[in-house]
């Protein structure tokens, strides 16, 4: 299975639509140039990894959208830090909540969204089946990369405090944040495989058979 121009088409469409929001935020961020690159950097890593690799294993069109919708909620935290989004204060002030909720949000979304790309690559890189070693090793993988970037965000912090770190933290004084965090990150794997993995699997099985066509076309010549 290699990339084709045809399943080339969407992704460049995101992209394009990407691109101009990207350098907007970082132009106007209220917050500075580093925390802006500090939280979108996994973002922005993810794209070029699946840029240098779409030639010879593309994904499917839902995990080009979810990568889009990820780097999205990362670019709108980023832009005012997490711990003051205005988003997350209309939450905070409406519901009458602690502290402003963003920072879980982009926790969540860090197990939603990767959740399909690690099940994608495991499903059709090994001899896994879907069920529940699928679903097992899916969110301990999502858990784990979780976790790592909680210790990413803990050397920044020592290494950025007090010009950058606590921005980059966003713990809002909670001392089990780290701790939320992670929780956040397996509820959201959890309910992406529960709730969308026909749908992903149907993404799957429609790339599979868009770029066998070609293959077919090739040996009747």
């Amino acid at each position: 299975m290699s990339g084709t121009k045809e399943e080339a088409r969407l992704p460049l469409v995101l992209l394009a639509i990407l691109a101009p929001v990207l350098l907007f935020s970082l132009l106007t961020s209220p917050e500075g140039h580093l925390n802006w690159l500090l939280e979108t950097g996994p973002g922005l890593i993810g794209i070029a990894v699946l840029a240098g690799t779409f030639r010879r294993f593309p994904m499917s069109r839902w995990i080009y959208v979810c990568v889009f919708l990820h780097v999205l909620v990362l670019t709108y935290g980023a832009h005012y830090t997490y711990a003051l989004t205005p988003l997350g204060n209309w939450a905070r002030d409406t519901f009458h909540l602690s502290r402003n909720p963003y920072d879980r949000l982009g926790h969540f979304v860090q197990g939603f969204f990767p959740a399909f790309i690690i099940r994608e690559v495991l499903l059709r890189r090994t001899p896994l089946r879907r069920g529940g070693w699928l679903n097992f090793l899916t969110g301990s993988v999502a858990l784990a990369i979780s976790a790592c970037y909680e210790f990413i965000e803990w050397w920044a912090a020592l290494i950025l405090d007090p010009e950058g770190g606590d921005k980059f933290l966003g713990s809002q004084g909670d001392i089990w944040d780290a701790q939320w965090d992670m929780f956040m990150c397996l509820i959201g794997a959890t309910l992406a495989m529960v709730i969308f993995s026909r749908a992903h699997d149907r993404s799957i099985e429609r790339l599979v058979s868009r770029t066998a066509k070609p293959e077919r076309s090739k040996r009747a010549l």
